[in-house]
């Protein structure tokens, strides 16, 4: 491992909404900075002007934020490296790129669009069909390297629009080791000479990444798998400005829940759930979901998150973002692709509730129904709900007739459940209830077992009956519970008025 300090960078494109691959490598990175007593920044990669999307920078850093994982330096988070956006740095590459051209590293390319193409054209119709701009082919372009030195001086005097590519030598391998995938080696055979500095007056990515890098002194470079065909270019780069590497590692691929093909953009709400952090609008009018606005806890997010592509070694599943921390390592990174899993990042979900207080539930219930609920009603609610529920929101949706008395019955349940006799004993047993002096869960369910052993019966054959009566539908907490939360009056009321319902139901059936 590196001994310089760890520094450690994310560095998204504003073309678009952050995907949850995007927000996977920014947590790599916040926790492997963490983990080494490192520095966690987030740079603005835009050099590619034509593809920005208004709002997006923003709602990158809001999907940070709220995910937990805010980087310590940044646009608007100060920082000594800055500026930490790639267009407002863009006085500084240009020298960078001459200097490659001046050692003979880099050259210039005087080719019109017109001209690529129709060279493009005549490759195809040779059988060619990807044809590529290297060391082989630019003998024959219109170039520095083709070029008399006058006639390059004069096309530089007049303005002629050019870019500046990287001289890619022939037939050399290049090596560097990735943590997460060993050694990898590639011929530049099979490498263009990629352009470093566009005619636009901006850099490309690739040359723009690796000036950023060394000026930034990162020292590891976590990104996506999709950057590894570029790494070898990176590594000849340093290699020619004469700086030192970072060390790299490449993660996994996203991929679909059926394990076929990559997690894309547009596979979310297509397949029935959220890509994305949060919501995003395009300026179209479109709607992307979010997990945030879904119900998500950022906590279930980022644990589902962390374990896509990471395994800790153990069989723990439940982490805190501190225990995260404490966890993880690149070693313990797969090289292969991680399954996404709707399901299981539910599940997740319901842990995360589960383990809040009713306090904390209770709270987020007030603000979602206006405080429309006294705050200890809704506290109790929470302690019997949450076991069953997978958002917050869902409290008070599948706990409605915890709130008030419900008004709609689940008829087929009813029609397959009730029995002709079912009313005669529910009536029965609501006396009995009506005759308990203290009524709580205890008592009730004492109440219960001895009713059931004195008329001889199962309990299924007196306890959903009873849950339909009071609730309306056939699953729910504990019904002795629910019981002492409504309060005998309440219990006794509704019996009556569900055997009503219910009468309604069965006779209309």
């Amino acid at each position: 491992m590196s001994q310089k300090p760890v520094r450690v960078r994310f560095a998204p494109s504003p073309t678009g909404p952050l995907h949850m691959g995007g927000v996977r490598t920014a947590l790599y990175n916040y926790l492997f900075a963490k983990k080494n007593n490192g520095t966690f920044l987030i740079r603005i990669e835009d050099t590619d002007q034509t593809r920005f999307v208004p709002g997006a920078q923003e709602y990158i850093m809001d999907a940070l934020k709220w995910c937990g994982i805010m980087p310590t330096e940044g646009p608007g988070l100060g920082g000594n490296y800055g500026p930490y956006v790639q267009s407002e740095r863009k006085e500084m590459y240009q020298p960078y790129a001459e200097q490659l051209v001046k050692e003979e590293k880099a050259y210039y390319a005087f080719d019109s669009a017109e001209e690529l193409d129709n060279m493009r054209e005549q490759a195809k119709k040779m059988g060619m069909p990807n044809w590529q701009y290297n060391s082989v082919t630019r003998t024959s372009m219109r170039n520095s390297l083709t070029l008399p030195q006058t006639e390059v001086d004069r096309l530089l005097a007049e303005g002629e629009p050019y870019v500046i590519r990287m001289k890619m030598p022939r037939n050399r391998d290049i090596r560097f080791h990735d943590i997460i995938r060993g050694w990898v080696v590639v011929n530049t055979n099979n490498l263009d000479d990629k352009v470093l500095f566009k005619s636009d007056g901006m850099p490309t990515y690739h040359l723009a990444n690796i000036v950023d890098d060394h000026t930034m002194e990162i020292s590891h470079v976590i990104r996506g798998e999709e950057w590894l065909p570029s790494a070898p270019l990176h590594v000849m780069l340093y290699e020619a400005f004469g700086w030192d590497c970072p060390e790299f590692a490449h993660l996994p691929l996203l991929l679909r829940p059926d394990g076929n093909g990559k997690l894309s953009k547009r596979d979310g709400d297509r397949l029935g759930f959220p890509v994305f952090p949060t919501d995003w609008t395009t300026a179209e009018g479109e709607l992307y979901s979010g997990y945030r606005e879904k119900g998500y806890l950022p906590g279930a997010f980022i644990n589902m998150l962390a374990l896509l592509g990471w395994n800790p070694g153990t069989t723990q599943e439940i982490f805190t973002l501190d225990e995260l921390v404490e966890a993880f390592s690149l070693d313990r990174v797969s090289k292969a692709g991680a399954k996404f899993d709707p399901e299981k990042t539910k599940w997740f979900q319901q842990q995360y509730l589960r383990a809040q207080s009713d306090e904390e539930i209770a709270l987020k219930l007030q603000e979602i129904s206006e405080n429309e609920y006294n705050f200890e009603t809704l506290k109790a609610v929470c302690h019997l709900m949450k076991e069953r529920a997978t958002f917050v929101q869902d409290i008070l949706t599948d706990g409605a007739y915890l709130l008030a008395r419900p008004t709609v019955f689940d008829r087929e349940t009813i029609s397959k459940k009730w029995k002709p006799e079912t009313t005669a004993v529910i009536e029965e047993w609501k006396n009995e209830l009506a005759q308990i002096n203290e009524f709580n869960s205890t008592n009730v369910e004492t109440a219960f077992k001895a009713f059931l052993e004195r008329k001889q019966m199962g309990i299924g054959a007196v306890l959903l009956p009873f849950r339909l009566a009071v609730t309306g539908v056939g699953a729910g907490p504990g019904m002795f519970d629910i019981s002492a939360f409504l309060g005998k009056d309440e219990v006794v009321a509704r019996i009556e008025l569900g055997l009503k319902k219910i009468t309604e139901i069965l006779n209309e059936a």
